[in-house]
């Protein structure tokens, strides 16, 4: 009985140790968080020019197709004013 409770303590022991080392082996060093939050950075950024690339393209656009709408109603009015003023 003392020698199952020994070898228990034993490797109870050894599970703690060995699963101590892994728990210290998978943390990052802090050179690497840091180059893991730049790459991250690096990213983001990308991200929001695309995003903001793309809204100013689709602004570009809903200007374009307002101005062009305005110019054909001044083109309307202008020939209803045309037509009201001409002689016949």
């Amino acid at each position: 009985m003392r020698t199952l409770n020994k070898l228990s303590r034993v490797a109870l022991i050894l599970a703690l140790v060995l699963g101590g080392s892994l728990v210290l082996g998978a943390q990052d060093s802090p050179k690497q968080d840091l180059k893991d939050a730049g790459h991250e950075t690096k990213e983001a950024a990308k991200d929001t020019g695309k995003a903001t690339k793309d809204t100013a393209k689709k602004t570009g656009h809903g200007v374009k197709k307002g101005t062009n709408k305005a110019a054909k109603k001044t083109e309307d009015g202008a020939r209803k004013v045309k037509d009201k003023t001409d002689p016949d």
